[in-house]
């Protein structure tokens, strides 16, 4: 999974970039576009299941899942058309699944705002329009390449019609994963790459005093999650600073810092179960003396793709999968007593794999 953090300069972006990663990579300072070229960082997902299965398969190596964040320059008003830093950084959100926006919901006299105030739905705004223009620009070249090999081709009308029509809505504001498709429509949109088009999560960055009660009394965030409900996407709120003093604590320290503060994950953890939620993804696992791991994959999918995630040959020769539930494997206390007791079934090529299964697949190549 990639996701492009964006957002206003001087929101809190690069440093929760930083946290998120613990990559310290990114500048954060206050003022514009001290992110100059995009800084990419990892981070693994927290799965407590997958410490349960290293410590019952004695594992040599236990391997999370994978987040990787692309922490981009600040926009402003007029980016697409090249102020500030231009729209140089725009060709790196194309590559991502899905979108953070930060959005700051804290006022600080001692931290600027690049539009002399905070008001999250203007900034929201903003973002929303540079991504739009840069969509419509892109688009009007691809429509001049298109149009001129459509009269050679007409199998390339379908695509001609697409592209006027994402320009007609875009114009009128409505970005392009608002549109009104079918099926084949939205295919071929998707290959458009549209950065309106990407799924957003928005990271509502508070002051301290408003972590605890997940900004419940904070006018701004409500702002925001109203906005969010109605577009259809999601938010969890975040305080970048705490961040940055999670960032720096082992596990043990971590949990003991965050109960004094009165909430019971990170932003990461929350940034992850809405990145999850809002791309329709799960994790199944697999565990041996050699590895205990973790894998994302969309919800939905079958044991044959689900067994490609690991290799092509996997899927290729896929043979069956050998399925236990993991509160059913921690119940039993081994794989042996789960298969005495029937609960290690069989799966063939239609079965749908589910969230938290240990999965054992078998192959012929």
């Amino acid at each position: 999974m990639k996701l492009g953090i964006v957002g206003l300069p001087n929101v809190g972006k690069s440093t929760l970039f930083n946290c998120l990663t613990k990559a310290g990579a990114a500048a954060a300072a206050n003022y514009p576009f001290c992110t100059i070229d995009p800084n990419v960082g990892m981070a693994a997902v927290p799965d407590e299941r997958l410490n349960v299965l290293t410590k019952m398969y004695d594992s040599e190596k236990t391997t999370p899942a994978i987040i990787e964040f692309v922490d981009i320059a600040g926009l402003v008003r007029g980016a697409s058309k090249g102020e500030g830093l231009g729209n140089q950084f725009l060709s790196h959100i194309r590559e991502v699944d899905a979108i953070v926006h930060v959005v700051r919901c804290f006022e600080d006299d001692d931290i600027i705002h690049v539009d002399g105030s905070v008001d999250p739905l203007r900034d929201i705004e903003t973002i929303n329009l540079e991504l739009i223009f840069s969509d419509l620009e892109m688009l009007e070249r691809r429509k001049a390449k298109v149009a001129k090999q459509a009269k050679g081709d007409k199998s390339l009308l379908a695509e001609l019609a697409l592209i006027e029509k994402a320009q007609q809505a875009l114009e009128q504001g409505i970005r392009a994963k608002n549109m009104e498709l079918d099926e084949e429509e939205k295919i071929l949109l998707d290959s458009f790459q549209l950065l309106s088009a990407k799924p957003v999560i928005y990271a509502a960055n508070v002051m301290e005093d408003d972590l605890a009660e997940d900004g419940a009394s904070n006018g701004n965030v409500e702002k925001v999650r109203k906005h969010a409900k109605e577009q259809g996407e999601e938010v969890f709120v975040v305080c970048a600073k705490i961040e940055e003093e999670i960032s720096s604590l082992d596990e043990e320290e971590k949990q003991l810092f965050l109960e004094e503060l009165g909430i019971s994950s990170s932003g990461l953890d929350r940034l992850i179960i809405a990145s999850y939620r809002l791309l329709g993804l799960i994790s199944y696992l697999t565990a041996g003396p050699t590895e205990s791991r973790a894998w994302t994959i969309e919800k939905g999918k079958l044991a044959p793709q689900a067994a490609g995630k690991i290799h092509s040959d996997f899927e290729r020769g896929f043979i069956r999968a050998e399925v236990v539930s993991y509160e059913d494997l921690i119940a039993c206390g081994s794989y042996t007593a789960a298969k005495e007791k029937g609960l290690v079934r069989s799966e063939g090529k239609e079965y749908e794999v589910k969230d938290g299964d240990v999965v054992l697949f078998r192959f012929n190549v």
